[in-house]
């Protein structure tokens, strides 16, 4: 009988994990694109925050999983913590869709079609002609093997049912709803699934396994769902261990959002008061065949009277979290992994975020050449150094990005995608490339400091018009890449002109300086290879602004490679 409970309860669980994973990835390919144009456009208000947390994870079917992506998120810069907060806020009640589905379970008798189900989603899967037909097969399948796991645990569960030493222990179980929270929180932690332990909960009650006194059944399942909504916040915590402050934060909003609502809901449960309450709002009294649904019922108030009492507090929640977690020195110097694997499943999503990094690795590229550029006007070495750091942090972005986006081609990718990455890649080689052009820049200044030389005032002004001219640029390719503005693409290229002009310009009247005596040869040479970087520079700015010219679209449009500029 052990034997036979046990093999049918674990086999019967892989089952609901495995169909819930189908079920998610079918319906996450299906609206990948329109998942991630809800959460690219998530704007401040926290209400819409909720309403996409709720959708996205219904589709995902884990509030983990949507915690996962938004700890991402937060990571890549893509939103604040206190937009993350509001989708948190969300997938809590989004995530109690599992419980009703497994409560159907009971009320429609759905698991006497899960076999005609796997039969129909397998042959989509298989002989789908279009990805679309094959992901609607992923969804079927998944479907028809979740509600096979959830008999094959039923099945498992019947032995306990007129064993009454089992009713003992979930009667004591029952009157000490803390120990409950914490059998929760112990066993959602271990399958890191709050709606896989929740729904073996369901299906004890359901097969009589925990006897027949369903007020204290509910009571127990109570504090086993509060426990279980702490013990899922497990995986945030894993997922943001190595990240940024901010990502950290967004972890234990997560954590703390639950808790909070646990030590609030205890004392209520103690006192028999939620129970009585989700008893007064269920329409039909705890029974064999309606104990289910009102689990799923404690389940969804819980998340639901949680976030109507959070939301408003909002801000001040974000302040707690923030005083909680201060920035250290460490944080603030601390180069953070920007890129997560865990959005690889989802490509949209992944091309989105290895974009928006390439645009924070524009930002540290124009870091690197101003701080070089101002280290050589200055004679300044601190700021020299800076230089260096940040094109140390330009190859970090580098090994980054294009490690993330050799792991991205492995998956199956739509024709858009497939194309774009290559340009991609030729974008963030640039970008390195123009790291190393600002530490050209600063060794030339560390040669003009150690022998002491200085430019004519004409030469200053030559050299601080072509910085102007290369820090243009690089607003406009930065602008370009962000909003594929096309238009300030084209701007770039104008720089790009005038930059050229420039470098024979100013060679020309730096060598007709040195002729005339107004300055050294060693002098000439260092403003003549200060030119020539800022020159190269610019062709390497030009070769990005040509790729989005040329067709890089992030919306649906087929890319285009473009000429390049190879310096």
């Amino acid at each position: 009988m052990i034997k036979h409970m046990i093999f049918f309860t674990i086999g019967g669980l892989g089952l609901f994990l495995f169909g819930m994973e189908l079920m998610a990835d079918g319906l996450k390919r299906t609206t990948g694109r329109k998942t991630r144009k809800l959460l690219s456009t998530l704007t401040s208000n926290p209400i819409m925050g909720v309403l996409v947390g709720a959708f996205t994870t219904c589709i995902i079917q884990s509030s983990s999983a949507t915690s996962v992506i938004l700890i991402g998120f937060v990571n890549a810069s893509l939103m604040t913590l206190k937009q993350a907060l509001g989708v948190i806020m969300g997938a809590n009640i989004g995530t109690t869709i599992t419980a009703w589905l497994v409560s159907s379970a009971a009320v429609l008798d759905i698991t006497s079609y899960s076999l005609p189900a796997i039969a129909v989603g397998f042959a989509l899967r298989m002989l789908g002609r279009t990805d679309r037909t094959r992901n609607i097969g992923n969804i079927i399948l998944g479907f028809g093997i979740l509600f096979e796991g959830i008999d094959f645990m039923s099945n498992g569960f019947t032995p306990l049912q007129d064993n009454p030493r089992v009713h003992e222990i979930i009667a004591r179980l029952g009157r000490n709803p803390a120990l409950a929270v914490l059998i929760g929180l112990g066993l959602t932690m271990l399958i890191q699934s709050s709606s896989a332990s929740i729904a073996m909960l369901q299906i004890l009650a359901f097969k009589g396994a925990m006897g027949s006194d369903w007020h204290i059944i509910l009571q127990l399942a109570i504090g086993f769902v509060l426990g279980s909504n702490i013990g899922t916040t497990i995986t945030a915590q894993i997922a943001a261990i190595r990240t940024s402050l901010a990502a950290r934060r967004t972890a234990w909003g997560h954590t703390l959002f639950n808790v909070g609502g646990v030590l609030y809901i205890l004392p209520l449960l103690w006192l028999g008061w939620y129970t009585s309450a989700v008893e007064w709002i269920t329409p039909f009294k705890p029974s064999a065949s309606t104990i289910m649904v009102h689990i799923a019922v404690a389940h969804s108030m819980f998340n639901i009277l949680n976030t109507l009492i959070f939301l408003p507090f909002i801000n001040q929640f974000e302040a707690l979290i923030v005083k909680l977690l201060p920035a250290t020195a460490a944080d603030a110097m601390a180069k953070p992994i920007i890129l997560e694997e865990h959005l690889l499943n989802t490509p949209e999503l992944a091309i989105d975020q290895a974009r928006r990094a390439i645009v924070r690795m524009v930002e540290v590229a124009k870091t690197a050449v101003n701080q070089a550029t101002a280290g050589l006007d200055e004679n300044d070495t601190k700021k020299l150094q800076l230089a260096r750091e940040a094109e140390t942090a330009s190859d970090n972005y580098q090994y980054e990005i294009t490690s993330y986006l050799a792991m991205l081609s492995t998956k199956e990718l739509s024709a858009e995608i497939s194309v774009q990455l290559p340009v991609l890649l030729h974008t963030v080689n640039d970008l390195e490339r123009i790291g190393d052009h600002a530490v050209n820049i600063a060794e030339i200044a560390e040669r003009k400091i150690e022998q002491k030389i200085s430019f004519s005032n004409s030469a200053q002004t030559e050299a601080a018009r072509m910085i102007r001219e290369v820090n243009q640029m690089f607003g406009c390719v930065s602008i370009s890449l962000e909003k594929n503005d096309t238009e300030m693409a084209k701007s770039a290229l104008v720089n790009e002109d005038n930059l050229n002009r420039m470098q024979l310009d100013y060679r020309r009247n730096h060598v007709q300086r040195m002729t005339e005596g107004a300055c050294s040869p060693v002098s000439g040479l260092i403003f003549i290879d200060l030119v020539d970087n800022m020159e190269k520079i610019g062709d390497h700015l030009t070769n990005i602004a040509q790729s989005v010219i040329g067709g890089l679209q992030w919306d649906g449009v087929e890319a285009k490679t473009a000429p390049r500029h190879d310096h």
